[in-house]
């Protein structure tokens, strides 16, 4: 019977998401010599080849392949035994890898975590601010515990759960002044410049998911990667945006701006929790959940309050137009 260490699972699992041997050497923390000599030993265990060595890189052959997705599945697994040994019997102690995506990251945690620390002060978290496709690449390969984004993600080795619906909101410069309704409506995006954050980031596919954004011609993103970038430019007269309320708060403190609700069905996107299916530690993170659901329903009644003043502020000047 062929003998595979637990070592060499890992190395070929690392070279299997690399396929690159230095690189798949430093994500495991030792020198390229060691991890290729722990492939060259888990091949000839196995007799048979595991991956094509050519001057372009890695290939992993057909039955390296194969064998990496079961590799990944058993390493889970221990992953998962590991975790249950160490949390199965405690509430939110120990280590905490979470995931968030940056148009969350930066609203949500500055409530979050006193209160992190004041309900569970044995808990070590370690954040991971990214885009959805890597964080959830990290999760499904051990590296993170715990996302916090926007839903639905699709992956069979995963789990959600809803937490909060986010509604958006239109933002543009305070100069702009809106005749008629004061709900924003489609019309409004003609002839205007829509500015939004660069491809790859969620945010932006869930704006222009928006049945009325489909049809916007001037699109504009600056290369920006950050809603505060974006915020900027539309508080200096260069277009305007779309906002998630959560972000209200922070984005808006320091500028001036005209925020409008849109017309019902209001737009929105949904923000959640995602964990392995195989991990023991559900309970856990429906009590992180908690703190979560918490934390946001601050940030949406103070989202309320600034949306209701600048209504107010747009109500005064329509007024003054008039007379």
């Amino acid at each position: 019977m062929a003998h595979v260490t637990f070592k060499q699972l890992r190395y070929f699992d690392a070279l299997a998401r690399e396929l690159h041997f230095g690189r798949a050497a430093e994500a495991c923390s030792v020198t390229q010599p060691a991890l290729s000599m722990q492939i060259q030993e888990l091949e000839l265990n196995l007799g048979l080849s595991l991956v094509e060595r050519t001057r372009l890189g890695v290939q992993l052959t057909t039955q390296g392949a194969d064998l990496a997705k079961r590799a990944a599945r058993v390493l889970g697994e221990v992953r998962d035994f590991i975790e249950f040994a160490q949390h199965g019997s405690e509430t939110l102690c120990g280590v905490l890898r979470l995931g968030v995506i940056p148009s969350v990251a930066p609203y949500v945690l500055p409530t979050l975590l006193p209160l992190i620390r004041k309900s569970f002060p044995e808990l070590e978290l370690r954040v991971r601010e990214t885009q959805t496709h890597t964080l959830l690449q990290e999760l499904v390969d051990g590296k993170l515990d715990l996302l916090f984004l926007a839903l639905p993600v699709k992956h069979q080795d995963v789990e959600s759960r809803v937490l909060v619906k986010d509604k958006f909101v239109l933002v543009l410069p305070e100069e702009r002044q809106v005749k008629g309704p004061i709900r924003a409506t489609p019309d409004l995006f003609e002839d205007e410049r829509l500015l939004l954050l660069e491809e790859g980031h969620c945010l932006r596919d869930q704006a222009l998911a928006y049945c009325s954004l489909q049809e916007v011609r001037s699109i504009s993103t600056f290369g920006a990667s950050s809603l505060s970038t974006i915020v900027e430019l539309v508080s200096s007269g260069f277009g305007i945006t779309l906002l998630p309320e959560l972000s209200l708060g922070l984005e808006t403190r320091t500028r001036s701006l005209n925020i409008m609700r849109f017309e019902e069905p209001e737009p929105s996107r949904e923000l959640g929790l995602v964990w392995r299916s195989t991990s023991p530690r559900k309970k856990e993170f429906e009590e992180f959940g908690e703190l979560i659901s918490q934390a946001t329903s601050e940030l949406v009644k103070k989202a309320a309050e600034l949306i209701e003043s600048a209504s107010d502020k747009q109500k005064q000047k329509t007024k003054k137009t008039r007379v």
